[in-house]
């Protein structure tokens, strides 16, 4: 029974976003909790929920003062330079700019945290999204699964636990699997040139003059960035979304607002780019910020870049806890960079949105997650799945787990899975003379769709920042991060290493 509704429970909750009947966190909440109570154990509710929340609480400390960290490190100029490297080489062609997406998210992603990947990318391109018409859900859909591929180095997790949950050695696992997680990050690149050329049929190439004047007819507005011409003063154009707050905290970035409309339409997934930021400056040269924006550091920017350099560096090495990196980095650049109480209050302000809005859905994922350990219901599943596998594919259970992985991760969290499951599946493949190492290879692959799992914390940042609803974003990118993990699945196999 338990496993029965704990499939109807996770079935109930995708449909019910994905048709936007709920809100992501009314669903993450209010469906665990009637489940609860339709097991018989709703008396045991807030003990499952307030365990749920313990476990994630470092987790969106984690989120709080990364997004407040590198807010300030956008705030104050420190991605400029790259931003016009990466405008530079995407000009106004919708495949450079897809293509641009996966590349630069991969790259971030080489830090090991999700978060920080999404925020970097969507700060750096979604203005240009917005500019050009394109679609926002191509660049988180691009994104997560680049970020999910790269997701599975040494230090970004899932690797990590696999190792710990098997008492193997991290490399003996990572680096055989390299092939197969290349040929899937070759997949990403390809996938990544596919929707840009769809993309750049329906719009053509435009140059950014053209995409200033196309006007587009949307059912709400939102303060959003834009792309301002270099000479642009600081904070023009302030944007008159949807209230006070947004625009506020668009000026105080120093960011020029639009003042046409904006959507996030599932299809075009893009608003009206058309604002009075105009000019693309010296050589037609787009400006995702503007470059006399109050808050920029010139003077600081070699202790910026050292002092984030030190703190990925700390991150990777696992010197502290992540929450602690962060919250030590969030409040040495706040006091650098803005030694005045008032400027570190207006900083803090023109972030707190998202802050708010992810911390809100990581402890909405705890009830979540919560319910679902608490009750049992996750280990009663994965018991039913592993006990139908046919004794005739006992010899491959690498490949078993391999295809496992894929709606197991997606399901369920990395802890649930590598520490509840895949002991089970090492167990059952060693019975069939199947090494660990294999299984704990095998148990990556699902890693492209698990970035776009609502149990990941990182994939709420990625939607709030682009301004996507959590349900275009799934049914947009998982049947090709599905397809992604399915070709590493295939090279694994190919390669000999599964």
């Amino acid at each position: 029974m338990l496993t029965i509704l704990g499939f109807v429970m996770i079935g109930a909750f995708l449909v019910l976003i994905m048709m936007k009947k709920m809100s992501p966190m009314a669903a993450l909440v209010l469906i665990p909790a009637l489940f609860c109570v339709l097991v018989g154990q709703g008396a045991h509710l807030g003990d499952y929920v307030l365990k749920g929340i313990g476990d994630l609480a470092p987790t969106a400390a984690m989120l709080m003062f990364a997004i407040i960290y590198f807010g300030v490190m956008i705030d104050v100029g420190l991605f400029d330079p790259v931003v016009r490297g990466i405008l530079r080489f995407c000009k106004a062609d919708p495949v450079r700019v897809v293509v641009g997406t996966a590349l630069l998210a991969a790259i971030v992603s080489l830090d090991g945290d999700g978060s920080t990947t999404f925020m970097i990318t969507v700060s750096a391109l979604y203005p240009l999204y917005k500019r050009l018409k394109m679609s926002l859900v191509v660049m988180t859909g691009v994104a997560a699964t680049a970020n999910g591929v790269m997701n599975t180095l040494p230090w970004g997790g899932p690797t990590a636990r696999a190792a710990t949950a098997l008492k193997l050695d991290a490399g003996d696992i990572f680096v055989p699997m390299i092939p197969a997680l290349a040929v899937g990050l070759v997949a990403v690149f390809a996938l990544a040139y596919v929707l840009g050329r769809r993309e750049r049929k329906r719009l053509g190439v435009l140059t950014l003059g053209e995409a200033r004047v196309v006007d587009e007819t949307v059912e709400e507005k939102e303060a959003e960035q834009v792309l301002v011409g270099a000479g642009a003063g600081a904070g023009a154009g302030a944007g008159t979304g949807t209230g006070g707050k947004g625009g506020a905290a668009a000026a105080a970035r120093g960011i020029g607002g639009d003042s046409g409309d904006a959507g996030t339409d599932a299809g075009a997934g893009a608003g009206d780019g058309s604002g009075d930021g105009r000019g693309e400056g010296d050589g037609d040269e787009p400006q995702v910020l503007d470059p006399h924006r109050a808050t920029l550091r010139p003077k600081l920017y070699w202790f910026n870049a050292a002092l984030t350099v030190a703190l990925l560096t700390l991150l990777i090495l696992q010197t502290l806890p992540i929450p602690v990196l962060f919250l030590l980095g969030a409040a040495l650049a706040l006091t650098v960079n803005f030694p005045h109480m008032k400027d570190q209050k207006a900083r803090v302000a023109a972030h707190a949105e998202n802050v708010l809005n992810v911390a809100g859905m990581v402890f909405a994922a705890a009830v979540f997650t919560g319910v679902l350990t608490g009750t049992g219901m996750v280990e009663h599943m994965a018991r039913w799945l592993v006990s139908g596998i046919p004794d005739a594919l006992g010899p491959h259970m690498g490949l078993v787990t391999g295809v496992l992985s894929i709606p197991l991760t997606y399901f369920m969290s990395n802890d649930g899975f590598y520490f509840g499951i895949v002991p089970i599946l090492a167990e059952a493949g060693a019975a069939h003379g199947v090494a660990p190492v294999e299984i704990a290879r095998a148990s990556l692959v699902g890693q492209a769709l698990h970035m776009s799992s609502p149990l990941v914390p990182a994939v709420y940042v990625l939607v709030g920042m682009a301004k996507v609803e959590f349900g275009d974003h799934t049914r947009f990118t998982v049947k090709w991060a599905a397809l992604t993990s399915l070709v590493v699945l295939g090279a694994g196999l190919l390669f000999g290493i599964l």
